[in-house]
């Protein structure tokens, strides 16, 4: 029976851009693929739906979905060899049910586009980071959900400099807000202010972006702690009152920036923690000045990289 594998990359959220919503857009988000983790199943024709690895009850549940939807309840099963964690702010949901949807089409011989996928599994809703990022990679900024229902435009679309690194700061033990209690924490945010997302709007266009361009961290790695500062503040009445949703995790993140790092701070509602360094000597000099120190409080390190190409798709 024919079988086919798909390696879906994961994603940092790395911050909103228009929080207000007065110009009829609202959130805009920052976001960048990363080179792991990852996640990687494969799709088989089968007698029976069937699902096996983590994630599995998910991933049934998606495989139905898209059945139904592109090739008329035929059975399939998938095998999860890989799993990016659950509510860790790194995309796993949406990379899961992307990796199904594609897996899907290309047995039935059908065609849709990531963002219809990912609107049929409900992704998308404030975001588009992860579906980009499953599409093309790279760095991301999404315009903002509109009037139309559909899941925001991506405006921008870079290649990440290849010889950066971010360091991430991960909690096997913990996850972030989601489900209904990350909706009604959006619910339940106060007003943000109009010059305030002008100025993240600023920061984005007038450093943030060029940083990237020119290969210049200084000026990256400002504008992002900048606007992870911003965020995070708005967010921490949903946080427990801190930016930071797990205490440890930020403090070891600030610790990266007082060796050096740039660009610091939480990816989506975290735990995950992030920050940049300009080449893979500095990652891996920041990592052993830091691994024990997290060890300590049972935090794992991971050296990680951009990824300038989206999902892999092909015969197993």
């Amino acid at each position: 029976m024919r079988a086919i594998t798909v390696s879906a990359p994961a994603r940092l959220h790395l911050g909103f851009v228009d929080l207000n919503g007065s110009l009829g857009r609202k959130y805009g988000s920052l976001g960048l693929a990363v080179d792991q983790p990852a996640t990687m199943l494969t799709v088989r024709e089968a007698q029976a739906f069937r699902a096996s690895g983590p994630e599995a009850t998910r991933a049934e549940k998606a495989l139905r979905r898209f059945s139904g939807l592109y090739a008329a309840n035929r059975p399939f099963s998938v095998d999860v060899a890989e799993a990016i964690p659950a509510h860790a702010g790194l995309g796993s949901g949406t990379q899961l049910a992307l990796a199904i949807g594609a897996a899907v089409l290309e047995l039935s011989g059908n065609k849709a586009s990531a963002q219809s996928l990912g609107e049929v599994v409900e992704r998308g809703a404030r975001s588009a980071i992860g579906i980009t990022a499953f599409e093309r990679g790279g760095f991301i900024v999404d315009g903002g959900r509109g009037s139309s229902g559909h899941a925001p435009p991506t405006v921008v679309r870079l290649d990440f400099p290849t010889d950066w690194r971010a360091i991430l700061v991960l909690d096997p033990r913990d996850v972030g807000v989601h489900g209904e209690k990350e909706t009604a924490a959006f619910k339940a945010l106060p007003e943000f202010p109009e010059t305030l997302a002008g100025h993240l709007c600023r920061l984005t266009l007038m450093r943030l972006l060029p940083g990237i361009v020119e290969k210049d961290i200084a000026a990256f790695g400002s504008a992002l702690s900048e606007i992870q500062e911003i965020v995070g503040n708005h967010f921490s009445a949903a946080q427990g009152g801190a930016p930071w949703s797990n205490p440890e995790v930020g403090r070891i993140v600030r610790r990266l920036g007082e060796a050096g790092a740039a660009g610091l701070g939480q990816s989506s509602w975290g735990p995950t923690g992030f920050a940049f360094v300009d080449s893979e000597a500095a990652a891996h000099r920041l990592y052993s000045s830091l691994v024990e120190e997290a060890k300590a409080v049972r935090l794992d390190l991971k050296i990680v990289q951009g990824r300038n190409t989206g999902a892999v798709i092909g015969p197993a």
